[in-house]
């Protein structure tokens, strides 16, 4: 037979791959890795627990709630809920 030209192979060989196996690299949603300082990940680490921490509080905080069946009402005290009771007339 004749050679084949080195770029008809390759594709040939690719598809051949892509009949046997399924595995393909996912695609690259996000940049490339990068490096960074050592204080620049403590500081990156912190930030991320500290987020984590609230996150597990406000979720302990509304499981509780759900548990004891607590109904949290919005609180206005500069709203138009406050003032209903007071009705100002002048007495005149």
């Amino acid at each position: 037979g004749s050679p084949v030209p080195p770029e008809e192979r390759r594709l040939r060989d690719k598809k051949h791959l892509d009949d046997v196996t399924a595995a393909r690299l996912p695609p690259l949603h996000h940049s490339p890795a990068k490096l960074l300082s050592i204080e620049e990940s403590v500081a990156i680490q912190i930030q991320q627990k500290e987020a984590y921490e609230e996150m597990q509080a406000k979720l302990a905080a509304q499981k509780l709630a759900e548990r004891l069946n607590i109904k949290m009402l919005r609180f206005e005290p500069e709203g138009e809920a406050s003032m209903q009771y007071r009705e100002v007339r002048d007495e005149d």
